[in-house]
């Protein structure tokens, strides 16, 4: 392996060009070597960030080129899958973006793969990179709160442009693939708790679903507590999540688009009014995500957000998409 990881994207995706091919280039000990794109106007975007990057107008040519040595996968969600395996079949160590499957026994595939393969195989859930949800975790298991009793998360944006693939059901599209996976695993990741009962209600359009709620209980290490998440593809833009103990509530105010949708911080409000406020500007977790990612080919570090744990959101997503009733009007 060369001295700096090798990065090839496949598919000139707006948000590999927007937030991941520049993360990649910053990354310490990485390198944005490649692009498989057949628009040569699309690639001009990755040019842009690295002048001396390789354009190959086909998929499988930059899985079998030997200068690359792992692969970022922005492709439609309906593809992730597929392109994962062929990237192992070819040696390469593979981040494909979230959701990394459609369905969780998909991912045991991928398991295999990885196992077989002694390469790093990932999802890109960027939020568990970012000192702010690992210190709400820290937090947490602190009793930070008292005894947690619910979690309530809501996350919005508004998207109606139906060209768009999160619109579109034969890409997999719609609002709990999209974002869901964040409202729901970031739950699971600072609790390390999984849900025991969930019930949906959903709006849809075109096939997608563009409203959710689900409602549920949840169990793990610091007991039971229920657990409410709003996602919607149709509302301007809102994002928090507050963990609410008998002791305190702990909000993050910017917990999936830190310093986008406003600057990270964690606001513990105690039951006697006091407030402590901790911020986190000047993160981004994209370039840790890739660091990270690097550490784990490189040196074997434990990757903070293993395919065993995607799988488990990915159920717990499926557990919302089979209790959802549709209230669309």
């Amino acid at each position: 392996m060369a001295d700096a990881l090798r990065w090839g994207i496949l598919g000139a995706a707006n948000f590999a060009a927007e937030h991941m091919a520049p993360a990649i280039h910053a990354a310490r000990g990485n390198r944005l070597a490649a692009l498989a794109s057949s628009s040569d106007a699309k690639a001009e975007r990755f040019r842009a960030i690295n002048d001396q990057i390789t354009v190959f107008d086909d998929y499988d040519a930059l899985l079998a080129s030997d200068a690359i040595d792992a692969v970022y996968i922005p492709l439609p969600n309906h593809l992730h899958v597929d392109w994962t395996l062929k990237a192992v079949a070819a040696g390469k160590h593979v981040l494909c973006e979230k959701p990394i499957a459609l369905e969780a026994g998909e991912i045991d595939a991928l398991i295999a793969a990885r196992d077989e393969s002694g390469l790093v195989v990932a999802e890109a859930f960027m939020i568990v990179h970012h000192p702010q949800w690992q210190r709400a975790k820290a937090l947490l298991a602190e009793g930070a709160v008292g005894t947690l009793g619910h979690a309530d998360v809501a996350f919005s944006f508004h998207n109606a442009n139906m060209d768009n693939i999160r619109n579109k059901p034969e890409t997999g599209g719609g609002g709990i693939r999209d974002i869901g996976v964040y409202a729901y695993g970031s739950v699971r990741y600072a609790t390390g708790a999984e849900p025991l009962t969930l019930a949906a209600r959903v709006r849809t359009e075109n096939g997608v679903d563009t409203w959710a709620q689900a409602d549920g209980v949840m169990e793990g290490p610091l007991g039971r507590f229920t657990y409410c998440a709003m996602t919607s593809t149709r509302l301007a833009p809102r994002q928090h999540v507050t963990f609410h103990g008998d002791g305190a509530t702990l909000t993050l105010t910017s917990p999936f688009n830190a310093g986008l949708f406003g600057e990270a911080q964690i606001v513990l409000r105690a039951a006697d009014g006091t407030v402590t406020r901790e911020r986190f500007p000047a993160v981004n977790h994209y370039v840790l995500q890739v660091e990270n990612f690097a550490a784990s080919v490189r040196d074997g570090a434990a990757y903070p957000m293993p395919l065993e744990m995607s799988r488990g959101t990915q159920a717990m997503m499926d557990m919302v998409f089979a209790s959802a009733s549709d209230i669309s009007w």
